[in-house]
């Protein structure tokens, strides 16, 4: 029977850590109720036994302190709110204990912006590792080691977990019930609490506002540029000759500033520009197509479902509101 420890830390979200509780409760009576045996004990561990979250509204108790769990199979990291390096320091106790574990067996989860929790113990340092997107851009300044695989919903590496943003924290808990109890389980509870199993991207979620805290003011005003004028057709030499930079140098500093190169950072421009339209628009796919300069529908379509994951016509189907509303 695998020994699951679910933490409490400082700073923890409360519905992560009853979320996870819960689902592997629930599993466990599935398992008795068809004659077989639970799979898991699941024990919240925390640093003291009381453990105030959610800015002090609520007191989780913890059932152990971590000082008292000599041995587990598997650490969950709940998701996290506030500010992450305060957080990180009022959690070391945490850390070197995540760190002893798993160098003792354990494997480890992190659910949403717990990873910044778990990068902290330089665990993942050169493996992949997910979070919400919109703490993307802050996860990369303070993980530069890490590869941060901002699409996915789910990672899976020599023995360490990691999930998207959000609730999409249940699609990696039904992952680990399948992997400890059987897929008939898992499939079994994402019925039963209505989980989407097997969804492995959050692209169609992310919303790209760009990446403006930097202060290169040179790139700022070339993000700026690109972001008003969406519909022209905008080339890596023209923004050099507009802001009187040297290519490779703009090519250079871009990419240090927003973490996108400026062939990426045009596409994704684009392309949120194009989501906003299919969402409130009633123009067709062609008419969104070239408003935001493309011409090519091939062109247009590849790179649309190469960052949302969703052709152009199922983003529309799925999101419109007048679509959603005329189906209701």
């Amino acid at each position: 029977m695998k020994h699951i420890s679910i933490l409490v830390p400082q700073g923890a979200i409360l519905g992560s850590i009853e979320g996870p509780r819960q689902v592997f409760t629930e599993a466990n009576k599935f398992l008795k109720s068809i004659g077989k045996s639970a799979f898991c004990t699941v024990q919240l561990v925390g640093l003291n036994k009381e453990v105030r979250v959610a800015g002090g509204i609520y007191t989780v108790y913890a059932d152990v302190l971590a000082k008292d769990v000599a041995k587990t199979d598997l650490i969950i990291i709940p998701a996290l709110d506030g500010d992450m390096v305060k957080i990180i320091e009022q959690n070391q106790e945490f850390v070197s204990w995540i760190i002893k574990q798993y160098k003792g067996g354990a494997e480890v989860a992190s659910l949403c912006v717990g990873a910044f929790l778990l990068a902290s113990t330089g665990l993942i340092t050169g493996k992949k590792c997910a979070t919400h997107w919109i703490a993307a851009n802050d996860f990369r300044k303070m993980f530069p080691d890490v590869n941060l695989v901002e699409d996915k919903v789910i990672t899976d590496e020599q023995g360490i977990y990691s999930s998207g943003g959000a609730f999409s924290y249940l699609n990696l808990i039904l992952y680990l019930i399948e992997k400890y109890a059987g897929r008939e389980i898992a499939v079994f509870m994402s019925k039963a609490f209505q989980i989407d199993i097997d969804r492995k991207s959050q692209s169609q979620f992310i919303m790209f506002n760009g990446q403006k805290d930097h202060e290169d003011e040179a790139i700022k005003k070339a993000q700026e540029f690109i972001e008003n004028n969406v519909g022209d057709r905008i080339t890596v030499d023209q923004l050099a000759s507009t802001f009187a930079i040297g290519r490779r140098n703009l090519e250079r500093r871009f990419k240090k500033a927003t973490s996108n190169t400026v062939v990426e950072y045009i596409q994704r421009v684009k392309i949120e520009s194009a989501k906003m339209n299919l969402e409130s628009s009633r123009e067709n796919v062609n008419e969104v197509m070239y408003n935001v300069g493309y011409t090519d529908p091939k062109a247009f379509r590849l790179t649309f479902k190469k960052i949302t994951g969703l052709s152009p016509i199922e983003y529309r189907n799925k999101y419109n509101r007048e679509r959603v509303v005329a189906f209701a």
